[in-house]
């Protein structure tokens, strides 16, 4: 039977032939990039598999020995094909029928924030993506693309140049992924505006100077270099969280000028430019959302914002909007925004989150709590596009591998299915080739501590501060609890033998992505509470245990903590060009050196060169004043700069 002769090759991971007919022009050479994945091997003996390109649903079928895969487009091919390999390997007749819901349904992978993805890695995400049925991609280059005409923008950034991007578009294209650039052209350019080369085009240190002629030479630099890379005339533009636009050099040359009209009047000169090169913008809507309310906070997306049509007139045409949201949890509450952003004239893309940012470990209890209900909003008020985003803030601790959930998560939903666990499960080891959601999901457990509440709704980051913090200063010592204390490190090792377990099953590079998170596992097991007996053994003038921490625990810690530096600069490698690296390198000089020097200032207390140690003295006072109070201590979440140091960082 078909179905033994599937299920035991796929189990041996031995290539299952397949002979493709019909109309499998533009198609093959996709399939040789997807064959390793699937087991697949093309061959004219192979099972027979008829491929049909016609308008409506993708489906694909299996009976009497002979299969079919009917498409409309060519991302559904590949997904189409995937659920042929997937049913087949455990049936030997079936028939899988799917409307895609979505349009576009596609990712953006944060490239800003230090951590440029290789190319080889690039490629890697499309594969994955071609299986899903995700038919977008998106590259967020705040200054990492190359500009010709200036050098400094993306200096030593790790920037892409021309021909690597275009390498990166002609694969996807191949395996019917949309690349569409996404670039910067009023806020969010700190680190492009840093050199001297951009004098006289600021507002404020990341927002350019709106009605500066040099400004919009700059932007004009910036865009022909996308429209020249990419062969799709989709450009995002981006213009978000922007809120102090007219506020720095602008006020101070010019005066104060209404901000909803300078907003205006620097989209319009933007989308002069991009109308020259053909190119069809969207922008972030956040920033009308603002200036159309009395929020003077820089908050976001005021439902009450007004939305009149004299408003709604001054603003020009011929952009889309994309509504981002990464917290909310309702689907109402999507559904009404959804609805408010009709008043731009057209349906809104929407930008959902997968929750890698400022963490070493995914955040999946929140990605599934706001992405389900924004996706059922998306499907009842029938959406054409939406976007999962994968952004890196502070420094790209996190590795991007570990969003593969949740772009299934979005797969799933884009072809009309409610994505269950189980669903999940089977699909990504489809499109990826291995078991990979229980072992990634798991990663969430390490901020989802004894004392975070369950699901971590609120991101606390834990596994985070827990491991920069300074063991002589401890800043978030005092949120440790006595029974929050006594589990912590024996929770932390169970982790780490978890994770250990997946390591050993994957294969490259998933398992040395595992080999970092369990040696951060076995960092935290040992450092999460040895701050606070430092504290308790100094306070209680317990020198012999002061001394045993000294002697033994921390130089166990020092060790631990250059393992998983070197794991984790292992897996970087994999991952990333090598710029950006040395970011990261520092944080763990940093850990290292100040291990070395509590060892230092205890044995110096201990033998009586100093009288006390001030560090120790000091009283601990909770980090967060401002947090959730019914949500308890642990549930907090802070950035490296914060962490290490309540003195200044720079």
């Amino acid at each position: 039977m078909i179905k033994i002769g599937f299920a035991s090759v796929l189990e041996e991971e031995r290539a299952v032939k397949i002979h493709l007919y019909g109309q499998i022009s533009g198609l093959i050479e996709g399939m040789a990039e997807l064959s390793e994945i699937l087991h697949i091997e093309l061959h004219e003996n192979g099972l027979p598999v008829e491929v049909v390109q016609a308008p409506g649903a993708l489906q694909a079928k299996l009976q009497g020995g002979k299969g079919i895969i009917r498409y409309q487009d060519k991302i559904h091919f590949f997904r189409a094909l995937g659920l042929f390999v997937q049913h087949a390997a455990e049936k030997d007749q079936f028939e899988v029928a799917e409307e895609p819901s979505f349009s576009f349904n596609g990712t953006m992978l944060d490239v800003s924030r230090n951590g440029v993805l290789t190319v080889p890695m690039v490629k890697r995400f499309i594969r994955y993506m071609a299986l899903m049925g995700l038919n977008g991609l998106m590259m967020y280059t705040e200054d990492t693309f190359e500009v010709e005409e200036q050098p400094y923008f993306g200096y030593m950034r790790g920037r892409y140049t021309v021909e690597e991007l275009q390498e990166c578009d002609t694969y996807a294209d191949m395996l019917g992924v949309e690349m569409i650039p996404c670039i910067q052209t009023l806020g969010h350019l700190a680190q492009a505006l840093k050199w001297g080369y951009a004098a006289g085009m600021k507002d404020h240190q990341d927002i350019l100077l709106v009605g500066e002629p040099k400004t919009y030479e700059f932007i004009e630099q910036m865009i022909a270099s996308a429209a020249k890379t990419y062969r799709t005339k989709r450009i995002h533009i981006g213009m978000d969280e922007a809120f102090q636009v007219g506020l720095g050099n602008y006020l101070r040359k010019h005066g104060y000028h209404n901000r909803f009209e300078l907003m205006n009047e620097h989209v319009a000169k933007v989308l002069e430019i991009t109308e020259r090169y053909g190119l069809k913008p969207m922008i972030w809507s956040d920033m009308y959302f603002n200036l159309l309310s009395n929020d003077t906070q820089g908050g976001l997306y005021n439902i009450n914002a007004d939305f009149s049509e004299d408003k709604m007139d001054q603003i020009p045409k011929g952009v889309q909007f994309v509504y981002w949201d990464y917290g909310k949890a309702d689907e109402e509450g999507y559904g009404l925004m959804y609805d408010k952003h009709l008043k731009f004239g057209s349906k809104p893309i929407f930008a959902g989150g997968i929750h890698i940012w400022n963490n070493i470990v995914p955040n999946y209890g929140k990605t599934w709590n706001i992405s389900h209900p924004a996706l059922r909003a998306a499907k009842t008020k029938q959406l054409d596009e939406v976007l999962a985003t994968a952004w890196a803030d502070n420094g790209n601790e996190n590795n991007h591998l570990t969003i593969l959930p949740g772009l299934q998560l979005f797969a799933e939903h884009g072809y009309g299915h409610e994505a269950d666990e189980e669903s999940l499960r089977d699909r990504l080891r489809i499109c990826t080739g291995l078991d990979l959601f229980k072992p990634v999901v798991a990663l969430s457990r390490m901020d989802e501590a004894p004392g975070v509440l369950p699901e971590n709704y609120w991101m606390a980051n834990p596994s985070k501060y827990l491991l920069w913090q300074d063991l002589l200063i401890g800043l978030f010592d005092k949120h440790i609890e006595p029974d929050t204390e006594a589990v912590l490190p024996d929770y932390y090792e169970e982790m780490a033998k978890e994770l250990g377990g997946y390591r050993v099953a994957l294969d490259a590079p998933f398992d040395q992505l595992f080999e970092m998170y369990e040696k951060l596992a076995r960092v935290l097991a040992l450092k999460s509470t040895m701050g606070v007996q430092l504290k308790r053994f100094y306070d209680k003038g317990q020198k012999d245990e002061l001394r045993r921490l000294a002697e033994k625990a921390l130089p166990e810690l020092y060790r631990r903590a250059d393992e998983l530096r070197v794991a984790h600069r292992r897996m970087w490698m994999q991952t990333y060009k090598p710029f950006g690296w040395e970011v990261l390198d520092i944080r763990y000089g940093g850990l290292l050196a100040r291990i070395r020097s509590a060892e230092d200032r205890v044995l110096d207390y201990i033998d009586g060169h100093v009288d006390k140690l001030e560090e120790l003295d000091a009283e601990r006072l909770l980090y967060d004043q401002t947090g959730v109070p019914e949500a308890g201590p642990l549930n907090v979440n802070a950035t490296y700069q914060s962490i290490v140091t309540a003195g200044a960082f720079v």
